[in-house]
């Protein structure tokens, strides 16, 4: 793993909402930590309503997590473009984060530990 890069069981349970919907809760998150960057939960794919999430084009790429793939969340009142990302086929050191997905916070994207 990359020396800079943590990433443990995120303690308690979590959830994430947008536009008013709660797109998924987790007993089961995962707390990546990344140099002097706030730490990002990762939420297993399995428990997030994946109806409200539609793949987009973006990719982004990290020498030390490998390619990220995107989706915009759609909802009744908005769509939230490139909100949520994944490394669907990470590198060997981050394989504990595939299966999961990270949200991008903002005004209608909050994550929150309940």
């Amino acid at each position: 793993m990359s020396d800079h890069i943590t990433i443990r069981k995120a303690p308690g349970k979590w959830s994430v909402r947008s536009g008013g919907a709660i797109l998924g809760e987790s007993s089961n998150a995962l707390e990546l930590s990344e140099g002097d960057l706030p730490p990002v939960i990762y939420f297993p794919r399995a428990d997030i309503a994946m109806a409200f999430l539609d793949r987009s084009d973006k990719t982004t790429h990290c020498p030390h997590k490998g390619d990220a793939s995107y989706y915009s969340i759609v909802n009744r009142s908005s769509v939230t473009k490139d909100a949520v990302w994944s490394y669907e086929d990470p590198l060997p050191a981050m394989e504990r984060i595939k299966g999961h997905l990270a949200f991008v916070l903002s005004d209608s994207v909050k994550v929150e530990q309940i």
